[in-house]
């Protein structure tokens, strides 16, 4: 059967920028922006803590990264897969 409303989680690609934490990297994403008035394309970059459960990821891997539910105060991501 087929379920309503049914929306895929957000995902992001990222760069490891750190790993020193036990079960969680922190995974920088960079994206291009076209600023509004100008039409520049401008590089924004975020940063996002991510959840590992086996410590399997390191600084300069680059990885895919989903949205899930709450881990922490400041980790609702999970790593997929390394790209």
């Amino acid at each position: 059967f087929k379920v309503k409303n049914m929306k895929k989680k957000q995902q992001f690609s990222g760069i490891i920028v750190s790993d020193a934490m036990r079960k969680t990297v922190v995974v920088e994403v960079t994206r291009f922006k076209l600023h509004p008035r100008y039409h520049k394309r401008m590089r924004i970059r975020k940063r996002f803590k991510a959840h590992d459960e086996e410590n399997a990821y390191h600084v300069g891997d680059k990885v895919a990264i989903e949205a899930t539910r709450p881990i922490s105060k400041e980790k609702q991501w999970r790593v997929i897969e390394k790209l």
